[in-house]
């Protein structure tokens, strides 16, 4: 397969979550060498966190929210070179993933508002943005879109599983062999969207607690496990599909849970999350000897301790292994952005479900937009 030469690179990810923007300065060539240079996030402001609520579900193009995403973007990638005592002219990609307000992959669409153009023009960086609509033009699930750079941080002792509790929840099971710099590096990998990861937690709380998010869980367990809801939110046929297979943050709601208590509805959402995730590891190749977790859910000890009495295994935050699941995201794109500009596939059959290796992104350059 090969690999690019050494590149430096931003990538900027506004996830599920829609707590605000992660930006993240690296060094990769695209294969198996990378090293973090810096990372920062800014968080949204309320107001616009709601506007961007009040987007998900429709194909948009929602062009003023797209516009303010953009400054405040531009606004993340300024704060991050300065941190890094870096300028414009040190930095050869910027990587952009823009925010998801639409996921339908069935219907070959996914819809993820940022202008790349301007972004490119306003920082004097090309950037790759437009990640996920090749894959899904090919007939993959256009997600999830980080195995690859999985692989690359992947510590010795595997199999293992990434797990990404952002707003959805996805996994990536890599194999002992796996090594992005190899052509069958896809062979070694199985990645797919769980189900739902903290949204329907972060949504029940804001209605019924007044919080944005339940603090460390703790909120889920002073609440006992209502097994009638549980039960209905897993009848769902989602969770008897195979692989590949991914969601949209709307996909589910928490409208089943509404005649519950604060805390009950928190820990039954909780475990929603949880029992979907065990029973995703049933599907997988061979089981991980250790589960290492991203996103937001890493910080919530009531989900943890669920998940490793339900699994079975260590279930740790990826910093147990000296990664950093907070800059982990915008890594990923920084490090696809480099893969693009070699004209490497960015998906394959085994993480979305594209019937052969795909290549993806578009590239803005900053000289002629």
């Amino acid at each position: 397969m090969g690999s690019a030469d050494q590149k430096v690179a931003i990538g900027l990810m506004s996830g599920t979550s829609m707590d605000g923007i992660d930006a993240a300065l690296i060094e990769t060539d695209g294969g198996a060498s990378f090293t973090a240079i810096a990372a920062t996030s800014i968080p949204y402001q309320s107001a616009f966190r709601d506007s961007l609520r009040a987007a998900l579900g429709h194909a948009g193009p929602f062009p003023a929210l797209a516009a303010e995403l953009t400054d405040l973007h531009v606004d993340a990638v300024a704060g991050l070179l300065a941190s890094a005592g870096m300028s414009a002219a040190n930095v050869d990609v910027v990587g952009f993933h823009g925010h998801t307000i639409f996921h339908d992959p069935g219907n070959r669409s996914t819809v993820q508002i940022g202008d790349g153009d301007r972004l490119a023009r306003d920082l004097g960086i090309d950037v790759v943005h437009d990640f996920r609509s090749a894959d899904v033009a090919a007939g993959g699930q256009g997600a999830p879109f980080a195995p690859l750079f999985h692989a690359v941080l992947a510590p010795e002792e595997r199999p293992l599983c990434f797990l990404n509790i952002g707003g959805v929840a996805n996994l990536t099971w890599v194999a002992p062999g796996a090594n992005p710099a190899q052509d069958d590096v896809f062979d070694q990998l199985l990645a797919f969207d769980t189900g739902p990861g903290n949204a329907l937690i972060d949504d029940w709380v804001q209605r019924h607690a007044g919080m944005l998010f339940d603090d460390d869980g703790a909120l889920a367990a002073s609440g006992t496990v209502d097994a009638d809801v549980l039960e209905a939110l897993l009848a769902n046929a989602y969770f008897e599909a195979l692989p590949p297979k991914s969601l949209d943050r709307t996909d589910f709601s928490i409208d089943r849970a509404a005649q519950l208590s604060a805390a009950d509805g928190a820990a039954t959402l909780s475990m929603f999350t949880v029992e979907a995730i065990r029973r995703s590891a049933g599907v997988l190749p061979t089981p991980p000897v250790q589960w290492l977790v991203t996103g937001g859910g890493r910080k919530n000890s009531f989900l943890l301790r669920e998940l490793e009495s339900a699994l079975n295994v260590p279930v740790r935050p990826t910093e147990a292994v000296g990664i950093d699941g907070d800059a982990l995201e915008a890594q990923a794109f920084g490090y696809l952005a480099v893969r693009h500009l070699a004209g490497l596939p960015l998906s394959g059959p085994t993480t979305t479900g594209v019937p052969s290796p795909q290549t993806g992104g578009r590239r803005s350059n900053a000289r002629s937009v």
